[in-house]
């Protein structure tokens, strides 16, 4: 795997774990919200903290669909997963959220789990699956090259 793609992974992670946290501080700050009263859902999405958390997962889906156009669902998933630990690390450190030690250990498990994920391919082909092919009936790769 390529440098760019592994900073694509890390967009992915940082962007993710960054937006949730400006979005928990946000809400945090406006409280309740419901459907039913429109005018209180547009002031809220207005907070600085909550359209900044958005604009970090607005960059975090982009990043994610560019990671999901060169490798599969089950190796993008779990490879963007430890920002599980950087939430927990905001969670803890910037918001002062209590974080129990069952969570700390489940944390722990995603890691290591990660670990034997991202020792396999990044992408696999189902050979039940026909591959794209160019008008010669060579195959065309619909990954994005980075």
């Amino acid at each position: 795997m390529t440098f760019r793609k592994y900073l694509v992974l890390a967009a992915v992670t940082v962007f993710g774990a960054t937006g949730d946290s400006l979005l928990s501080r946000g809400m945090k700050q406006s409280g309740n919200i419901s459907l039913h009263q429109l005018p209180d859902l547009i002031l809220t999405i207005l907070n600085p903290w909550i359209l900044t958390g958005i604009l970090f997962l607005l960059g975090f889906f982009a990043a994610y669909m560019i990671a999901l156009s060169w490798a599969d669902l089950t190796y993008v998933l779990p490879a963007t997963s430890l920002g599980y630990v950087l939430l927990a690390l905001i969670a803890k450190f910037l918001l002062h959220e209590q974080v129990t030690a069952t969570r700390w250990l489940g944390i722990i498990l995603i890691s290591i789990g990660v670990g034997f994920v991202t020792r396999g391919p990044a992408l696999t082909h189902d050979p039940g699956v026909r591959q794209p092919e160019n008008c010669n009936g060579e195959p065309v790769s619909t990954s994005v090259e980075l």
